[in-house]
């Protein structure tokens, strides 16, 4: 094996762990472990990289029981998930970098935001990742398109799994049982891990399987019994009426997940070639809400009159291949992946605000069904200088190639007979389809990027990178109103004729990063960064109006200035500290402030309602990153990170806030000013090779606004605290945890669905549409794991 492909292989089996987050950072005969990362594409000591980067280690990820991505945002100062829960999805932030309202999603997609890169090994690609069979996670915060294949707004987060091992056989056992406060049943998750080699020194495979099966803890208890028919707001009062009309659904909000990995993995000389299939389907029964403010529910309840089942099924083929061509190391990495969704939610409210005379008929409920597929196909070339001497230099090809297509269709049951009866109609709509929208898409998108660096002195270097792009996007889009052209004009009672509309778009541009750094002295490093960063923009998905727009009807329509998206752009300067004081105390810092320009918002269109993006005007971020760790004795680590963002607008903003005006200094919404951790660990040798571990962590955060500056009806989410803690016992191949997390039951509430303008009655019937997410409630529970 050549010297490269060794120091290679060398880095991969450092026990990776984070110069923020390192509880997973193990005491070495009374010094702290140097931490070794491979995110700028070299192996090197943590304290030598200078750019703001966690990594958050496999024992991390195990002791602190970390499972999904919003469980990693808690321990990384600056950056921000909004957690609603398996149904949900995420809202995906760094550095304040967001301005849409605070709303829990209506429509599911595969993107997390967009304003940071997921990766999946070598491979952008978001997924709501269960963290098992980790390597590390590492995240990198502001721009890295000079530095990675997908252009990031504001940065990059890299899931690295463990890769097959041809050393030796083994495997690994794990079992869960758990408890939920606010759930009449128990959970259970298991999983297994296999590395199997098949040819010493060469070839080996690795398996993982893992299950999921949450019972929930959200109940529904105002669902309608029989749709079209029974009265979603019947006579309280009347018991005998309650229970005719409605039924309920406890701990509604179910998980049932299953995710796998196979890994064929060849190490050589020369090459070493991974090929990896990764596998997960989250099945999930409702949303994680309540209705509280709304329609009087309690804290763990909601109102919708259906259940809002969701599937998303995520499949990913991967090749990556690592050549040492002497002079520099060629990386090849391709990713064929799918996404598929299936789901349905309540509807009833959109309908009951417009106010087309759906409220007059006492039984409706509507319902919409939405089923999406999406293919992508990515590609990159990379290649990583490796000689010694004072240069180095990256440069990088990057394609990426993704269709989707989907279907949102939203159903009316009843409503055809009562029209008929009415309102004038003149035939009924069996199938009780309201509207119907497809949706289209191709982008296609190219990339050259790369850094190149000289070390001027040994204590001083300097780092200028660059990238190109250009991306093609293509949308169509079709709709129709069959039950308003069935029941009043006549059309035949299964006829969908739908208007298309197809809009192109293409664009280009470039980035530049520069970077230099100083050793002030062996253990004291300096940085300051100039990097640029943006997304890409497109086309809103949704038919564009005719001209002129028909008076006195049901207009579901864009206007001509809704349809186009432009990018948006960050710059993004950082001033950070990189330290270790002798053997025991580290300390981090970084001062950063960003423009942003051209900021994507979440709006809707002025017929119907569509959710749809705009171009905002410009906003600002600035604030502070402190992180640390101490190692009080050779038993006790404490670990501590902090941030403060202060997030705003640059100018005002006529009309941002859902129509309203927003001006220069108006805080920007979901991100809080403050966010921290700590943690502290105590190893306890108990004899005969066994050890306990206690553990304590706690992750807090301060207000956030659900629109910027608190404006038309936006509201502050109060801050709240998480503590958890556990014990663990280890012995010999044996590792049984006794955890809880949330160990106080903290009951937060994370996000909103529209605004308190929505608490109001339409003809009489209480509106729904505004709701809250919120956190998850204590879980005590037993972890079992077993390694042979």
């Amino acid at each position: 094996m050549s010297t490269n492909t060794m120091c290679r292989a060398s880095a991969l089996s450092v026990a990776i762990a984070s110069i923020f987050h390192p509880a997973s950072v193990i005491a070495q005969e009374g010094a702290l472990e140097e931490v070794i990362v491979t995110a700028t594409r070299r192996a090197q000591s943590i304290k030598d990289i200078p750019i703001n980067i966690t990594a958050l280690s496999a024992d991390m990820i195990e002791r602190e029981r970390l499972t999904n991505l919003a469980d990693v945002s808690r321990r990384v100062p600056g950056m921000t998930v909004v957690d609603q829960g398996a149904r949900g999805g995420d809202i995906l932030t760094v550095r304040g970098l967001n301005v849409d309202s605070l709303n829990a999603s209506e429509f599911l997609n595969n993107s997390g935001g967009d304003t940071v890169a997921t990766y999946f090994g070598e491979i952008p690609l978001y997924i709501d990742l269960k963290l098992n069979d980790m390597e590390r996670v590492e995240v990198l915060i502001g721009p890295q398109g000079t530095l990675y294949g997908a252009g990031t707004l504001g940065g990059a987060v890299r899931f690295l799994p463990r890769k097959p091992d041809p050393e030796a056989f083994a495997a690994e056992l794990r079992g869960e049982l758990y408890d939920l406060s606010q759930s009449s049943s128990q959970g259970l998750e298991g999983g297994i891990t296999v590395n199997v080699p098949l040819i010493s020194n060469t070839l080996a495979l690795r398996a993982s399987l893992d299950v999921v099966d949450d019972p929930g803890f959200i109940d529904y208890n105002f669902l309608v019994r029989e749709p079209g028919v029974s009265l979603p707001q019947p006579d309280f009062s009347d018991p005998d009426a309650v229970s005719s009309n409605l039924r309920r659904q406890q701990d509604a909000n179910t998980e049932e997940t299953v995710s796998g990995r196979l890994a064929l993995g060849y190490t050589g000389d020369l090459l070493d070639a991974t090929l990896t299939y990764y596998y997960q389907n989250m099945d999930v029964g409702a949303r994680q809400i309540n209705h509280q403010e709304a329609f009087g529910t309690g804290e763990y309840e909601s109102a919708h009159r259906y259940l809002e089942p969701n599937e998303r099924e995520n499949q990913l083929l991967a090749l990556e291949l690592v050549a040492d061509l002497g002079f520099a190391e060629l990386t090849s990495a391709t990713g064929v992946s799918r996404y598929e969704e299936q789901g349905q939610r309540d509807q009833t409210d959109l309908l009951l605000n417009f106010e087309f005379g759906y409220e007059a008929f006492p039984a409706f409920a509507a319902f919409t069904r939405e089923d999406a597929e999406e293919d992508r196909f990515n590609q990159e070339l990379r290649l990583v200088s490796t000689e010694a001497g004072p240069l180095t230099w990256i440069a990088g090809l990057f394609y990426n190639e993704y269709e989707t297509d989907a279907v949102s269709q939203e159903f009316a049951p009843g409503f055809d007979q009562f029209a008929v009866d009415n309102f004038g109609g003149v035939q009924l709509r069996p199938d009780a389809l309201e509207y119907i929208q497809t949706t289209t898409t191709e982008l296609t998108e190219r990339a050259v990027f790369g850094e190149i660096g000289y070390q001027i002195t040994e204590d001083w270097q300097v780092t200028i990178g660059g990238r190109y792009f250009e991306y093609e996007y293509d949308a169509s889009t079709g709709f129709d109103l069959p039950l308003l052209n069935t029941v009043f004009f006549g059309s035949p009672p299964d006829l969908i004729d739908l208007a298309v509309q197809a809009n192109s778009i293409d664009d280009d541009g470039s980035l530049f990063k520069f970077n230099t750094s100083y050793h002030l002295t062996e253990d004291i490093m300096g940085f300051f960064t100039v990097s640029e960063g943006y997304r890409i923009g497109g086309l809103n998905s949704v038919p564009e109006c005719p001209d002129p727009i028909p008076p006195g009807v049901q207009n579901v329509c864009a206007l001509p200035d809704e349809i186009l998206i432009e990018p948006d752009k960050t710059v993004n300067y950082e001033l950070g500290l990189h330290s270790q004081f002798g053997d025991a105390l580290l300390f981090n810092a970084s001062l950063f402030y960003i423009e942003w320009d051209d900021i994507q918002v979440a709006d809707v269109t002025a017929n119907g309602g569509l959710p749809i993006l705009t171009n905002g005007n410009s906003a600002r971020s600035q604030g502070i990153e402190v992180a640390g760790q101490w190692l009080l004795s050779d038993r006790i680590i404490l670990v501590g990170s902090y941030a403060y963002i202060n997030a705003e607008l640059a100018e005002d903003a006529p009309g941002l806030v859902d129509g309203v005006d927003a001006f220069d200094g108006d805080r920007l919404a979901g991100t809080p000013e403050h966010q921290g951790s700590l943690a502290l660990n105590y190893a306890v040798p108990i004899g005969n090779g066994r050890e306990l571990e206690l553990d304590w962590s706690m992750t807090a955060t301060s207000d956030v606004l659900t629109k910027v500056g608190e404006r038309n009806n936006g509201e502050s989410l109060p801050g709240y605290a998480l503590h958890n803690i556990s014990a663990t016992w280890f012995r010999d191949d044996w590792t049984v945890t006794l955890y809880s997390d949330n160990v106080f039951d903290k009951y937060a509430e994370t996000s909103v669905r529209q605004d308190n303008s929505f608490v109001r009655d339409v003809s009489g019937v209480d509106l729904r549409r505004y709701f809250k997410n919120v956190n998850r409630p204590r879980q005590t529970g037993l972890r079992v794991v077993y390694q042979f």
